[in-house]
């Protein structure tokens, strides 16, 4: 069985993947978060838990020796817009400085395969966390390797993940309040925590073929306006109270810039490689919430209250 080293493992998209392939490989979670690990343990026994902080080089290489991981996804991160806007230092520190540190340990122990996780927020960045992300993205196409090779995940907002707006919604509701929205104007690409957990299996999947390339690897997704999401929520109950620092109203996936890259496979994958890609089947157009798809509401509901 292959063992998988998780960063940040006790959060949503650790737990996600954990929940998903928990019998299907030996994991293994880094994590600063005390409370959290007990969570963690409690839900999946199974899984093997470190303290740990990405910013250490020293104990991150010692823990890769140690654990011999065939596989690292690399979640620990600072993730929120306004936070690493308010704290830029601890931003580049964790996103940038503590994957530069992933990598270099990762490649001192040898360890086959390395999924970055990223975000829709990495491209065309005008925020500190897009900019921090983005440069994941870059140093991790320029480690590459055969011997240990390097790609990332490029998700859009998943639902009810920690500190996300839904779950925050949900208890304001129940509470009787009012839910604030920052703009009606806001569109977002959404998907699940189990679309989550396959995007980065398909990364895994995909960088296992001989001679792969780096990438990062997006899916099509569908858009969900706001405003909507917080009527059908709150029952109409919303109180408008202006964009923080750092926010669009639309976010964009993929960009116009990165098409001529892009390879879009049958099943809605999109793999952004270094290279230009001279085959037919790139995307036609950058896919952002301002062009995807809308959700029914039944596709809102299901996202909202589907655990």
């Amino acid at each position: 069985m292959k063992k998988i080293l998780i960063t940040g493992g006790t959060g949503t998209v650790g737990r996600s993947f954990i929940k998903k392939y928990y019998d299907d490989y030996e994991f293994y979670s880094i994590s600063r978060n005390e409370t959290a690990i007990a969570d963690l343990k409690r839900a999946f026994p199974k899984v093997n838990c470190y303290i740990g902080d990405i910013r250490d080089l020293d104990h991150m290489t010692n823990l890769f020796f140690k654990i011999s991981p065939d596989i690292v996804i690399h979640a620990a991160a600072v993730k929120h817009i306004n936070l690493a806007e308010e704290n830029p230092t601890s931003a580049i520190e964790v996103n940038i400085l503590g994957s530069l540190n992933v990598a270099k340990a990762s490649i001192r122990a040898s360890v086959p395969i390395t999924v970055g996780i990223s975000t829709d927020k990495a491209c065309n960045p005008d925020s500190v966390y897009g900019y921090t992300k983005k440069m994941m993205e870059s140093m991790f196409m320029q480690y590459h390797n055969q011997e240990t090779k390097f790609v990332s995940t490029r998700f859009a907002n998943v639902a009810n993940s920690n500190g996300s707006v839904i779950p925050f919604w949900l208890s304001e509701s129940d509470k009787g309040n009012p839910l604030k929205l920052t703009d009606p104007e806001m569109n977002r690409l959404m998907f699940s925590r189990n679309d989550a957990a396959e995007l980065i299996w398909m990364a895994i999947a995909s960088a296992m073929a001989p001679l792969s390339n780096s990438f990062v690897l997006c899916k099509i997704m569908k858009n969900v306006n706001m405003l909507e999401l917080a009527n059908m929520i709150g029952n109409g109950d919303v109180e408008v109270v202006g964009k923080r620092p750092g926010e669009k109203l639309n976010e964009t996936l993929i960009s116009k810039g990165e098409l001529p890259y892009t390879h879009i496979s049958d099943e809605g994958y999109v793999f952004i490689s270094p290279e230009i890609n001279e085959d037919s089947n790139s995307l036609e157009e950058e896919h952002s919430s301002a062009n995807a798809e809308c959700m029914t509401t039944k596709e809102m509901k299901d996202l909202v209250w589907t655990k």
